[in-house]
């Protein structure tokens, strides 16, 4: 929680869509985010449909299929698994 207070972005739970969409955004820019970010709509449903709390890297291949989900994070991330699926996903295409 302390870089989050140092980055400027620590928020009170939002009520309603509106604020949630403000929130992920100001979060995207402050921490300078560079990869795309989606928005789960107000009750979760991707979330829960995915397991992905705390935080997963999930890659989808061109047909829409999960080609690869991490650990949970950050110490489920392992980028060396995440790039040989991304070769593999390339090579298929």
């Amino acid at each position: 929680m302390q870089s989050n207070i140092k980055d400027n972005v620590v928020f009170a739970s939002p009520r309603d869509e509106q604020e949630r969409e403000f929130v992920a955004g100001t979060c995207v820019r402050k921490l300078g985010i560079e990869i795309p970010a989606v928005l789960d709509e107000f009750g979760n449903s991707t979330e829960s449909a995915y397991t992905a709390w705390p935080d997963r890297l999930y890659l989808i291949d061109a047909s829409g299929r999960i080609a690869y989900k991490s650990q949970a994070g950050p110490f489920g991330f392992h980028p060396e698994e995440l790039q040989a699926a991304l070769r593999k996903v390339a090579a298929a295409h």
